[in-house]
């Protein structure tokens, strides 16, 4: 998609209205990982250097419209300081009054955090007359905010009605490196697929099947399909009812030369704990009261193979349960095994969603990966093909149509 970014327009003395992520894990008003938050300095970077004035815009959990003190983003102003090294106000509104004197008094350079969207019920009905008053208080609108970018809201893709509209330098990053890994990837394409369940992922599996050469099924989604293919999985999570399904996507995968790579032998256990007793079974030998929990030696070995004859490896979802160990070794091998293709430049590897990134983080190897998408939904909607209307709305064959009172 043809799209402007912030390196092709003049922001010099604007007021750069610019969507960020903040909805970052709090503990304690603390940030236990403030990734999203350091992606950004970049952008914040380059506008101040160019002499813009900054207006943050972000969400923060579920408020419903309401102003609810618990769900402020007064408390990130010093991280954001920290993490990037300069002063940010804040105002304790983004729109009206308030919002607008402190944007007037704004000086080249200068960045304010404007209170959570989310407190105004117009942002997640994409309400014109609310996208209309974020847009008053700015000349530019910037969204650097892929995780967010697949809900049509107010500030997503409606105030681009209103304002030129450009991706932030973190968008433009993204949107190249996921590009790359599917719309015009290196091949062979070997896709990760992990997870519980095929039923949240039949959309991502069906276009994946399509655009890969070979994909790699792990977690309780890949014990569906071993069901499907007529082996009993004792009291393993299995999707059963969905049988049908998953035996109508290996069908198509076949028909267009796409290797579905399920576990040959899987870690099973009676009970599930940590350091439990394991056994490790083919994965037509497990017992009725076992449950697979992991990926044996023989599917780890197999998909290792198959990582490096591969030239372009897109991740999503673990191999079992990496949360309790020693479980997590199936997910942890295959991250080493893709982080150390990457390093040695024989494939470019993406990575993206919240299970995701904590199971490669488990594995010491997000350092290492070509690139780690911070987005959730986004990020799975990207892979479902889906054209996500955050993005849309940034074409330049979206221009703006409208007026609001600031212009």
């Amino acid at each position: 998609m043809d799209f402007q970014t912030i390196t092709e327009i003049d922001v010099k003395d604007k007021t750069i209205l610019l969507r960020v992520d903040l909805n970052v894990p709090r503990q304690n008003n603390t940030v236990s990982d403030t990734t999203r938050i350091e992606r950004l300095l970049p952008t914040i970077t380059y506008l101040r250097e160019q002499g813009a004035k900054i207006l943050i815009l972000s969400h923060f959990g579920r408020p419903e419209g309401e102003q609810n003190p618990e769900m402020s983003l007064a408390f990130l102003t010093p991280i954001l300081e920290k993490c990037w090294d300069c002063s940010v106000q804040f105002s304790p509104d983004c729109i009206g009054d308030v919002a607008q004197d402190i944007a007037n008094s704004a000086k080249s350079g200068d960045v304010i955090l404007l209170e959570n969207l989310r407190f105004h019920k117009g942002e997640r009905a994409n309400d014109s007359d609310f996208a209309k008053s974020l847009a008053a208080l700015g000349d530019i609108y910037v969204n650097d905010a892929f995780s967010a970018s697949h809900r049509a809201h107010a500030s997503t893709t409606g105030i681009t009605q209103y304002l030129p509209s450009a991706a932030g330098l973190l968008m433009q990053e993204e949107l190249t490196a996921l590009g790359k890994s599917l719309n015009t990837p290196q091949t062979p394409v070997l896709a990760v697929a992990g997870g519980s369940k095929i039923s949240t992922k039949i959309n991502l599996l069906k276009n994946l099947s399509k655009q890969v050469d070979y994909l790699v099924l792990g977690g309780g989604m890949a014990n569906t399909f071993l069901y499907a293919q007529g082996n009993s999985m004792g009291r393993s999570l299995c999707e059963k009812d969905m049988a049908d399904t998953a035996r109508d996507i290996m069908y198509a995968a076949a028909r267009v030369g796409c290797e579905i790579i399920l576990p040959r032998d899987v870690v099973t256990v009676k009970e599930l704990k940590e350091n439990a007793t394991y056994d490790i079974v083919d994965v037509n030998n497990i017992a009725d009261d076992q449950m697979a929990i992991d990926i044996g030696p023989k599917s780890i070995a197999y998909i290792s193979e198959k990582i490096k004859g591969s030239k372009t490896v897109i991740w999503n979802g673990p191999m079992g349960v990496f949360e309790i160990k020693p479980f997590d070794n199936g997910t942890n091998e295959i991250a080493k095994i893709v982080a150390t293709q990457t390093v040695e430049k024989k494939c470019v590897s993406i990575a993206g969603g919240g299970d995701t990134i904590a199971a490669l983080e488990n594995a010491g190897t997000t350092a290492d990966f070509s690139y780690i998408s911070t987005a959730g939904g986004a990020f799975l909607e990207w892979l479902e093909g889906k054209g996500l209307p955050g993005i849309l709305a940034l074409s330049k064959e979206n221009p703006p149509t409208k007026k609001c009172r600031h212009l």
